[in-house]
């Protein structure tokens, strides 16, 4: 690990995902003890700016974090931290954090779905203009790939050339 960069009152943001599926659970603050004990002791600890106080996520509710890897991003100014996080993530009770949707004027919408879905009509068509476009495209180059490879053959054999190497290709 580079030198990670804490800011003016030695912080870092640290976001937690769940391994495996990538799930964002929650994001707190970080500093070097704080650090430290998360890597010692492979449960995550954070750095409470409103108590300014160490926690242990879980140590009150049982839902602790075991952690699997810590990364930090190409500043070296924030942490990802991948956990096993069997229930839920925030004080809440949700399994995330990140529950609350935000409308498109700015206010947080209590209850919202999350789905991203209500920020103007243009922008929604355009995401899903652009993942079917993608989803084409991708459905395209693989039959494009599968139409050349049947092709290649040889006239000795009659049978594609991968095959005659002993490779096994699809």
């Amino acid at each position: 690990m580079g030198v990670l960069r804490f800011d003016e009152q030695g912080l870092i943001p640290a976001i937690v995902q769940q391994v495996g599926t990538g799930e964002v659970l929650m994001m707190a603050w970080m500093n070097a003890e704080a650090l430290r004990l998360t890597q010692q002791t492979g449960e995550t600890w954070f750095w409470s700016r409103s108590r300014s106080e160490l926690w242990h996520k879980g140590a009150t509710s049982g839902n602790t974090q075991k952690v699997a890897s810590i990364m930090q991003d190409c500043d070296s100014d924030c942490l990802l931290v991948w956990v096993d996080s069997p229930g839920p993530a925030c004080h809440t009770g949700n399994r995330s954090c990140f529950y609350r949707e935000v409308a498109c004027d700015g206010a947080a919408a209590d209850g919202g779905d999350a789905s991203g879905r209500g920020c103007g009509t243009a922008a929604a068509a355009t995401v899903a203009a652009t993942a079917t476009t993608a989803a084409a495209a991708a459905a395209a180059a693989a039959t494009a790939t599968a139409t050349a490879a049947a092709a290649t053959t040889t006239a000795a054999a009659g049978r594609p050339a991968a095959d005659q190497k002993g490779e096994q290709h699809g």
